[in-house]
């Protein structure tokens, strides 16, 4: 009796086990990583390091969960890091210093509204952005690699360079509790990782879910296309940009409640790691494709090399080295990836042609 012929449908032998590796190569890549430090690094597995990695990977994964949107749409945003420090310092100067009116009364907020003026913040920011890529028809890494600049030079100004300290807030305004974001959690649990837990689900329900994603989905793919379809493409790039900002604005302000302090050269280089995770979790800088719990093992995959590598006393110039080159490795195993499919499919067109 002849067996039967595989399907045509199918990629068999060597391609369907390289193509196999190469979708999981981030999970690979976390498991390696994190069983080389385990064995490498002093205490790595204990329980207060695996508190401080969670918040570290915390913050990378919630900017990574917004850069992912935008490299969807085909676009890049460099202005996370700054949006980061501005925010930070925005809630910095209304935390001690309010708004005064020019007219002898100064306005102070609670916590709440704080929180809310900086998040409002981190979202003009993202729409500056998504203005003059949609309707100013400039690149995405112009534009942003300009907000950039002018981002962190409105934290510069904002206290001449030096730094908000003592971020403790006021009883009388109820702004006291500024520092409980940073500091505080739920069953043990810092507040940023269920952030992060909540940005995850919420980002994750709206790609796969909702009409919006398939829209983001479909403007990276082929935004032509999309326009002709009709997908509002400006308003997905504005919202994805947008998105991002928000995302920025909500670790600028974990951060200075963390520190009890703001500055305005936090964030440097945070667009670099937000980049490397979503990359590095499978989102195709070309656009199209990529997901959010892709990204989320990418930003697990980068904190735990850069805090394995510091307890391991490896320096700090050699770390960016080692970013850098994930970073590079990441895209050309994408690519590989890509061409592998590419290869695949038409050999079954062939096979189905006969």
């Amino acid at each position: 009796m002849t067996p039967a012929a595989p399907s045509p449908a199918t990629p068999m032998g060597g391609d369907a086990f390289l193509l196999l590796l190469l979708r999981l190569r981030t999970f690979i890549a976390l498991i390696a990583v994190f069983a080389f430090f385990a064995m490498a690094a002093p205490n790595f597995l204990s329980a207060a390091n695996m508190v401080i990695l969670a918040k570290h990977v915390s913050l990378n994964a919630i900017l990574a969960i917004g850069m992912t949107f935008v490299i969807i749409t085909g676009g890049i945003d460099l202005s996370v890091g700054s949006i980061v420090g501005l925010c930070g310092m925005v809630a910095g100067w209304l935390v001690l210093y309010g708004i005064d009116l020019q007219i002898g009364y100064t306005v102070f907020f609670n916590t709440f509204e704080i929180i809310l003026i900086v998040l409002l913040v981190g979202m003009v920011v993202g729409a500056i952005n998504g203005f003059l890529i949609t309707r100013l028809n400039v690149a995405p890494f112009i534009a942003t690699l300009g907000t950039l600049y002018v981002a962190r030079g409105l934290a510069l100004l904002s206290s001449d360079g030096g730094t908000f300290a003592n971020l403790r807030g006021n009883a009388e305004y109820g702004s006291n509790s500024f520092t409980a974001i940073g500091a505080s959690g739920l069953l043990g649990v810092p507040w940023s990782i269920w952030t992060m837990v909540a940005l995850t689900c919420a980002a994750a329900y709206l790609a796969a879910r909702t009409p919006l994603g398939r829209h983001i989905y479909a403007v990276g793919g082929n935004e032509r296309g999309a326009a002709l379809s009709g997908v509002k493409v400006n308003r997905v790039k504005m919202f994805v940009y947008m998105f991002s900002g928000f995302c920025a604005a909500i670790v600028g302000l974990i951060i200075s409640s963390q520190l009890v302090a703001s500055h305005p050269a936090t964030g440097e280089t945070f667009e670099l790691n937000a980049i490397a995770a979503a990359v590095l979790g499978g989102t195709s800088m070309s656009g199209g494709r990529g997901r959010i719990a892709g990204t989320i093992v990418g930003a697990f995959v980068i904190g735990i090399l850069a805090d394995g590598l510091v307890m391991m006393g490896v320096s700090s110039f050699w770390q960016t080295v080692i970013k850098g080159l994930v970073i590079i490795a990441a895209v050309v195993v994408d690519q590989a990836q890509q061409r592998l499919q590419a290869s695949v499919a038409l050999r079954q067109q062939a096979a189905l042609g006969k």
